[in-house]
């Protein structure tokens, strides 16, 4: 639905409420604040195709710079605001930005990047080089700009393999309110209507946020934002505002399943339909606790942001095949040897999708291409290693970078972190290889655990056992190290590849004086 219409009919409703400090935007607010921001952008000379990038914190006009670009027919990048100035730079100036928006909160990080940029705005205040957003809209109509069109976003992935790649799908310029692929989705699945509310905990500059608070706004659903995760403030949000739709990632099921059984049975949670979780593998014990603990209201899936498939289980069918992220509803699955042999059930190779929509790496040639199947099919990868099963269920392994190989055999980290993940004393975990001279690799543990106090080698020792009790040993750390914080990002995915790079760098010879 157009948000123009729902506006008109409910616009006293709440269509962003921000769980912490209960700011509330209605539906005639966020219309008109979209419309204003629309028509500076287009009094600005920003035409159907062009490119707005903004970095903000989860701030209560987030998504009113959203759909102002959404419904201008342009292209907006919302960047990560944990990224350093030159990441940042980099990424408004590869996406073309012809505007960037921030906010006072990060006049640090925004007045450190360097930006050839025409239209520089900051919210809630200003700092050399930027004009007042409030005072730029504040002349602007209320009322929609002139033939309105659907734009899209045009995402960076988080660079954990080098330079974030901008995910750029094609444009449909389609009439403002037609109804798209996301919109259809979860109109099928989850029945979201103008009586759902929407808690959305992770932050909103991250592909699956951004798109489902947007499309649950369509519906005229409310959405609940939380500023920055909490545990128990995420199961306090969904009792105070009855949440009848949710979005998570594992790492934040993990959490909330390490509060004390007395906190987390404190809670009325009886509102949730649907909890949906994306973004990484879950471990099978997570899974099997959450289910008994909130019912069967999850929903999985596996996508991408580029859009090339969407895989779904919901709860039932999980039960009876744990372990699987479902079965394709966008996309058919090949899975292929390194020769591009399609394999048979229950043997894990790349995966490549067929049949869904397409995308591109903007502005690089060589990153698209490499995404695609070298066999001509027309088929294209994330980059991940699984298999399916004799019912057409998808299991995943790991990424295709994040393969161990020791003594020759091949060795996926996923395993040994699912099972680390669930034990006590551990609130982080990460597994990948490390040069060994023997081995070529040896798998090591890098682990945050819940208490520092015990960091050190009796915990270390009681790691490695407790994997062993579970996989077969090849598989295990044969190392641990503990460190206060490990480099995860806010929606859940691990840097794993910063970590790798340490040890790697310490085993190189230094350079020639």
């Amino acid at each position: 639905m157009h948000l123009g219409q729902i506006a008109e009919q409910t616009p006293d409703k709440p269509a962003v409420i921000m769980a912490g400090s209960g700011r509330v935007i209605t539906y005639r607010e966020l219309n008109e604040a979209s419309n204003r921001l629309a028509h500076l952008l287009r009094a600005e000379g920003l035409r159907p195709g062009d490119h707005i990038a903004f970095m903000l914190e989860n701030h209560p006009l987030f998504l009113a710079i959203a759909w102002a670009a959404q419904r201008s027919g342009l292209y907006y990048t919302a960047i990560s605001s944990r990224l350093q100035p030159d990441e940042i730079g980099y990424i408004v100036e590869n996406c073309e930005a012809k505007a960037f928006i921030t906010s006072e909160a990060l006049a640090g990080t925004a007045a450190a990047v360097p930006l050839d940029v025409p239209l520089r705005l900051m919210l809630d205040g200003t700092a050399p080089g930027f004009r007042s957003y409030e005072e730029q809209v504040a002349a602007r109509p209320v009322t929609p700009i002139a033939e309105e069109r659907e734009g899209a976003d045009m995402l960076y992935s988080s660079g954990t393999t080098g330079r974030p790649k901008g995910v750029k799908p094609p444009l449909s310029l389609a009439e403002m309110g037609t109804p798209n692929v996301l919109f259809q989705l979860l109109s099928l699945l989850f029945q979201p209507d103008g009586d759902s509310v929407y808690l959305s905990p992770a932050p909103l500059y991250h592909a699956a946020p951004l798109r489902y608070c947007l499309t649950m706004q369509r519906f005229g659903a409310t959405v609940v934002v939380m500023e920055k995760f909490d545990p128990e403030g995420a199961l306090a949000a969904i009792q105070r505002y009855g949440v009848t739709h949710s979005q998570w990632v594992p790492t934040m099921f993990i959490r909330m399943l390490k509060l004390p059984a007395e906190v987390r049975a404190g809670y009325d949670l009886s509102s949730l339909r649907c909890a949906v979780h994306a973004a990484a593998p879950c471990p099978v014990p997570v899974k099997e606790r959450m289910i008994e603990w909130w019912g069967p209201v999850l929903h999985e899936y596996y996508a991408g942001t580029e859009g090339n498939c969407f895989v779904y289980t919901n709860s039932e069918d999980w039960l009876a095949h744990r372990g699987t992220v479902g079965k394709p509803l966008l996309g058919e699955i090949h899975v292929c040897d390194e020769e591009g042999n399609e394999l048979p059930a229950g043997t894990s190779g790349t995966l490549y999708f067929g049949g869904g929509p397409t995308f591109e790496y903007h502005g690089d040639k060589d990153k698209t291409e490499a995404s695609r199947d070298p066999w001509g099919h027309g088929w294209t990868t994330l980059g991940d290693v699984g298999h399916v099963d004799e019912d057409g269920f998808l299991y995943l392994t790991d990424r295709r970078s994040y393969m161990i190989i020791s003594g020759g055999v091949n060795i996926y980290p996923q395993e040994a972190e699912n099972v680390l993940a669930v034990h006590p004393k551990v609130a982080d975990v990460a597994v990948f290889g490390v040069p060994d001279p023997e081995m070529g690799e040896a798998v090591k543990a890098v682990v945050q655990p819940v208490s520092a106090d015990d960091a050190g080698p009796a915990l270390e020792a009681e790691l490695i056992a407790y994997c062993r009790d579970h996989l077969a040993h090849y598989k295990c750390p044969r190392s641990v190290d503990f460190r206060a914080e490990l480099p995860r990002h806010p929606t859940g995915k691990l840097y794993k590849r910063l970590l790798k790079d340490e040890y790697w760098r310490a085993e190189r010879p230094a350079a020639p004086a």
